[in-house]
Formats: C-alpha cells, sequence, structure tokens
C-alpha cells in the first residue's frame, strides 16, 4: 500500500506531497490487531480439527469396508481420488449456494479432501499388522471388535499417524485457500491483504499458516512417539 505523507512546504507555502511506500511488515499494525489474528487462528484450528475428525471417521468405516470386502477397494479408492481431483477453488465456490458462507462449506470440502490420504493409509495401517499377533488375539478368545481395538489398532498407530501428518498439513493448506472466499481462517488475512495492497495482512497470513502446519506436524511426531513407545525403545547392545 502506497501510502502520502507531507514532506515540507514549498515556495508559497504549499504542502509538498510525497509518497512513502508501505513496509513489509507493520510491526504497531500487529500490536493494534492480535484480537483479529486470534479470532482468525482459532478459526484455522476449528476448521482443521473438525475436518480432520470427521475425515478419520469416515475413512475409518471405508476402510473397515474395504478390509471386509476387497473388491471395494477400486470403486472407493477412485471415489475418493476423483472427488480430490476437483480443484479447491472451484469446490469451494460451488458449495457456497448450496451451503451459504458459514464453516459447513470448508468443512464438507476438507473432510472430502482428506480421504484421498487417510482411506490408503488406514488400509495399509491395518494390512501391516503380523498375522501372527492376530492369530495370537484370536487365540485367546478376543471377539473381532476387541481385536481390533486392543491388537490391531495400537500395532497399526505408526502407520496410520502418517497418513493422519500428511492429511493435517494439507486441510491447514486447504483452510487457507477457503480464506479467499471469506470462509475464515489465515486465507482471510491473506485475501484482505491483497485487497487492500497491504503487505502485513498477506506476510501475517503465510507465517501463521506455515507455522501451525510445522507446530501440527511436530506434535502429532510427538503422539505416535507417546503411542508407540516400544517402536522407539533403544536396542541393548
Amino acid at each position: 500500500m502506497i501510502g502520502q505523507r507531507v514532506l515540507g512546504q514549498g515556495p508559497v507555502g504549499q504542502a509538498i506531497v510525497g509518497q512513502v511506500e508501505e513496509p513489509l511488515i507493520r510491526w504497531d499494525w500487529i500490536g493494534d490487531h492480535l484480537d483479529d489474528l486470534w479470532e482468525r487462528t482459532v478459526q484455522h484450528v476449528q476448521l482443521t480439527v473438525v475436518s480432520l475428525v470427521l475425515g478419520l471417521a469416515i475413512a475409518s468405516v471405508l476402510a473397515l469396508v474395504i478390509r471386509r470386502w476387497r473388491w471395494t477397494a477400486g470403486p472407493i479408492t477412485a471415489m475418493a481420488t476423483l472427488l480430490f481431483a476437483i480443484p479447491s477453488i472451484a469446490l469451494f465456490a460451488g458449495l457456497i449456494p448450496l451451503l451459504g458462507t458459514g464453516l459447513a462449506v470448508p468443512t464438507v470440502a476438507l473432510t472430502t479432501y482428506s480421504l484421498v490420504v487417510l482411506i490408503p493409509f488406514m488400509v495399509a495401517s491395518l494390512d501391516s499388522v503380523p498375522m501372527p499377533s492376530v492369530d495370537a488375539a484370536a487365540g485367546m478368545g478376543l471377539t473381532p471388535r476387541q481385536q481390533l481395538l486392543s491388537v490391531e489398532l495400537p500395532l497399526a498407530l505408526p502407520t496410520l499417524i502418517g497418513g493422519v501428518r500428511i492429511a493435517t498439513v494439507t486441510i491447514i493448506g486447504l483452510v487457507t485457500v477457503g480464506g479467499l472466499f471469506d470462509l475464515g481462517g489465515y486465507g482471510n488475512l491473506i485475501d484482505n491483504g491483497l485487497n487492500r495492497d497491504f503487505p502485513t495482512l498477506i506476510v501475517m497470513g503465510v507465517v501463521l499458516s506455515v507455522l501451525f502446519a510445522l507446530v501440527a506436524d511436530l506434535s502429532l511426531v510427538a503422539l505416535g512417539r507417546i503411542l508407540s513407545p516400544w517402536r522407539y525403545k533403544a536396542t541393548p547392545r
């Protein structure tokens, strides 16, 4: 944004106005708008968490369907891939007339996009469980549900966490795209910065999105270590 500033007075007392280029970051503006930045952060986190949880719930059901009926893997994967192939801007724009401009639009879109990552990882993680462990659980008299919850899911967690990390970072990036339609999150900062030619908003939107993605990814790595301590146990010499 280019501002005007009075640089002095001419020989007849007229003000001399010069053009002053807007700095890349206005720290004073950031200090005065911390509440706005926090609001966008809450929106971004909310959209990411809700979409990821819904994606995990749907992908879990579809992964169990694939394990039960293997022939469904092709159609389910193809449908998820087809939905993922829809350009994000086109999907957001197409959902707005149907769902309005609330949180429903980005939630539906982001949940849809997460499935193409989560479904294959869930199937692969469950398939990676050693059969002797499953057979031992069955020999102990555990029901299929008990085997899934007590044996298969814990052993599948390391692989599953990898898929969740990819899906989370993907969702965080796509939330930013949704903000260009005034749907919340850091994308709103970028959109407002572009419309107002105000670099500070653009920089804050980009930097905060990247930081959030890094924090989320590192948090999931830590969660994986906590939930799967046996995988990271030091091997005795």
